[in-house]
């Protein structure tokens, strides 16, 4: 997106592509929504001798929040496959993930580089014969950490 002469506009948060390296293709990289891209410190409060107005929170260490990735349901998904695998077989093997916010031109303006990601839920919309809408299929991830790469 080409700088206004009126100033900077904001990216649009629908054109992304999601990537489990080493895992799936090109369908597997396409998702409707990414939800919980979060830090945070987790604090421990400490109180002072004779200050009664307030007490001071310290910063410990970060929480990542879990990633929650929603898509239409792939029927022959290499992604849902390394997920039942986690479940079924117990076989709990971890992978990265780039999330990548693109542009008008499909190249990357933000990257995130998620670090040892596993299958914490799989989940299934509901079936309804009233409604006139598609299976959708949630992943929901733990992680360890991620880094921002642009």
């Amino acid at each position: 997106m080409a700088e206004s002469p009126g100033g900077y506009y904001p990216p649009v948060g629908f054109h992304f592509k999601v990537e489990f390296m080493g895992i799936g293709n090109d369908n597997d990289s396409r998702f409707q929504s990414v939800s919980g891209l979060t830090v945070e410190y987790e604090t421990e409060s400490f109180k002072e001798g004779g200050e009664n107005r307030f007490e001071h929170k310290l910063p410990v260490r970060t929480k990542y929040n879990d990633i929650s990735l929603k898509r239409g349901m792939n029927v022959h998904s290499d992604v849902i496959k390394w997920c039942k695998d986690a479940f079924e077989n117990r076989e709990l093997l971890t992978a990265t993930i780039i999330i990548s916010l693109l542009n008008e031109k499909h190249e990357p303006l933000k990257v995130w580089e998620v670090i040892d990601a596993w299958p914490k839920k799989w989940s299934v919309s509901d079936f309804n014969a009233q409604e006139n809408s598609i299976v959708v299929e949630t992943i929901d991830l733990s992680y360890k950490y991620f880094k921002v790469k642009l």
